[in-house]
């Protein structure tokens, strides 16, 4: 089994879709503290919770495959769009990954990042970190992908993936997986029945909008928004993109007409279920907003797990072929 390492781990979505594959994560770091406690409730690894500056190359073991969804705000078209020169220092830590790079020669590398990383500052930040991999003789294969078109996902979310390889022949047996028909709806992932807690749902008593919601919320089988002066309509029946500022309300909250005829927005069990997480991963007892927070910054795992595939397709095809 090759072995992975994971950095900006977050609660182990990366790892899960590797893992699907056949892979195996042997370590992991995580700054943030309530993400690395959900990814020790679901994996046997202690993870390494220094912020990524602070942890040395040769602390690290030796592993085949680095796992990486870089932090992803100074890129994003919901964020301030700064990138490498981001005030809060998140687009540079891509450098702390090429200076783990450079001492371990991972056999694959991983990244994992939004759509906007593509077209950020005309392309140039996109071209620096091509150019950091050029340095360290990677070649790689980049490509944007919709969850609803390769993940079987009802979830409009398009990131882009970067699978970087030491060796020419791995990337020669490489290429990315096709899209796939959507077979997945959101009542696959969203219980249109059950009650749920009453903190779940709006009323005219906790919400001051909540009458234009009434109003408009007329269809049980798609995801509203509320777009700071009025009610959008998700009419391609996707779960809007998931965000990691869902916990503290705003425009940014699905919400859905429930068969009871009340308003409210998703659990962050539902929040899991859109990024494609199995029912068996468990969720620590932490608070809600935490939770939104670590899904709408996760990753959509069967997308994750498709790609993982691919990859390991083209190592065996090399090893078969010594």
């Amino acid at each position: 089994m090759l072995k992975c390492a994971s950095f900006f781990a977050g609660v182990g979505g990366i790892d899960l879709g590797f893992k699907q594959a056949g892979f195996g994560t042997i370590y992991a770091d995580e700054f943030d503290e309530y993400a690395a406690d959900t990814f020790e409730c679901n994996y046997k690894i202690k993870v390494d919770r220094r912020d990524i500056h602070n942890v040395p190359a040769d602390e690290i073991p030796d592993f085949d495959i680095l796992l990486a969804g870089f932090p992803c705000q100074a890129f994003s078209i919901a964020g301030y769009r700064q990138g490498f020169d981001d005030e809060k220092g998140r687009g540079a830590l891509f450098f702390e990954l090429i200076r783990i790079m450079k001492v371990k020669k991972p056999r694959v590398a991983f990244f994992e990042n939004v759509k906007n990383l593509v077209g950020h500052d005309n392309g140039n930040t996109f071209r620096v970190i091509c150019s950091e991999l050029d340095k360290l003789g990677y070649k790689y294969i980049s490509q944007v992908m919709n969850a609803c078109e390769y993940g079987n996902v009802p979830q409009n979310r398009e990131r882009i993936y970067i699978v970087a390889f030491r060796d020419k022949e791995d990337y020669a047996n490489f290429s990315m997986p096709l899209s796939i028909p959507l077979k997945k709806t959101i009542r696959d992932v969203i219980d249109f029945d059950a009650v749920q807690d009453e903190k779940y749902y709006y009323s005219d008593k906790n919400c001051k909008f909540y009458d234009l919601l009434k109003t408009d919320m007329k269809n049980k089988d798609t995801i509203y928004q509320w777009r700071r002066v009025y009610v959008r309509e998700n009419k391609s029946n996707l779960v809007p993109t998931l965000t990691a500022n869902m916990g503290t309300g705003g425009h940014n909250v699905p919400l859905i007409l429930s068969n009871d005829g009340r308003i409210r927005k998703l659990t962050p069990r539902e929040c899991f279920n859109v990024q494609g997480y199995p029912k068996k991963f468990k969720l620590p007892e932490q608070s809600n907003t935490r939770l939104y927070k670590q899904a709408g910054n996760s990753v959509v795992v069967p997308v994750i797990n498709r790609i993982a595939e691919k990859i390991n397709e083209a190592i065996q095809e090399t090893d078969n072929n010594k």
